[in-house]
């Protein structure tokens, strides 16, 4: 059976697995592109989306999106390209979810916080394409199939047969996308940006501007950069040479924006810290890097999530 070619005149079968903010977000773009889209996520987001669709709300419009939505995985089949938005601590339950329905010819795109969950999709679904794909975009969800959107919203693809038609196609659609081969850096960059802002902001339940306006936070943020840095280069990765203006530049361009790890721990949520400051923990123990601030961050965090369940 010869395998479907993509087309980038043709539109492409979308399924969003994780129909968080990032998800619904890349979703109703794609969506409203006139692409197909399914969205797999919670039942009160899909309830919500059945009834009045997919809200989009950004600083300049509010829309109302018509896409498909379904809590069952087995949704999934058909697609052509499956954007795989679930937390780091989901990735191989969320994977083997998916892979009965996978079409052999199905691009898996791992929009996902951490540096690994590419390689750990890969243990799951075996030959299955499957990219990992950086993303930076400042979502929220606002309440039940209603995302927010407050800046941002480029992905950058590593290389494979099919990744040009879908750079093309996205960037079509307003995603503004690149195929790189320095993916594995540009995740590292991600990884030590998360690591700088997402449990500083979870643990005072501030945004990204307010933090750094603070006195002594930019001296703890240059210790978290170092450790992130030295962890790196050990581990045999060369980092971008832009990356410290890349951390500080997120503060100017999202502001307002709180961390995932603070929406979570808001939510009473399970948070990613333990794939975030936590494997750069990790990495720096079997390393022999020592990693006291990000230590700290991630038993705070961890701390505060143990709390929260106490009531």
């Amino acid at each position: 059976m010869t395998e479907p070619t993509l087309s980038p005149s043709h539109p492409l079968s979308i399924a969003v697995m994780g129909a968080g903010s990032v998800g619904c977000y890349f979703g109703a773009l794609l969506a409203r592109a006139g692409h197909p889209v399914t969205l797999i996520g919670r039942a009160a987001h899909v309830q919500a989306i059945a009834q009045q669709g997919l809200r989009l709300q950004t600083s300049s419009q509010d829309l109302f999106i018509p896409v498909t939505a379904s809590t069952d995985a087995a949704s999934i089949a058909g697609a052509d390209v499956v954007l795989f938005c679930v937390k780091s601590t989901d990735t191989e339950h969320a994977a083997a979810q998916i892979q009965p329905y996978l079409a052999p010819h199905t691009q898996v795109l791992c929009l996902q916080n951490g540096v690994d969950n590419d390689e750990r999709v890969r243990r799951i679904l075996g030959a299955q394409p499957v990219a990992a794909t950086v993303v930076y975009v400042a979502t929220a969800m606002a309440g039940a199939g209603h995302v927010r959107h407050f800046g941002r919203g480029e992905l950058v693809i590593a290389p494979g047969p099919k990744s040009d038609c879908i750079a093309q196609q996205f960037s079509a659609a307003g995603i503004p996308t690149e195929v790189s081969h320095g993916v594995r850096a540009a995740l590292w960059q991600k990884l030590i940006i998360n690591c700088v802002y997402n449990a500083l902001s979870a643990l005072t339940q501030q945004s990204y501007g307010w933090l750094v306006a603070q006195a002594g936070t930019e001296a703890v943020m240059q210790d978290i950069i170092r450790e992130c840095k030295a962890v790196a280069q050990a581990d045999g990765v060369d980092l971008p040479p832009q990356l410290d203006e890349a951390v500080a530049a997120i503060a100017r361009t999202m502001p307002g924006q709180l961390s995932s790890t603070a929406q979570d721990l808001a939510r009473g949520k399970a948070t990613e810290i333990d794939h975030l400051n936590g494997y750069v923990v990790q990495r720096g123990q079997a390393l022999g890097i020592a990693t006291p601030a990000n230590r700290l961050l991630q038993l705070l965090v961890q701390l505060q999530q143990a709390s929260s369940k106490l009531g």
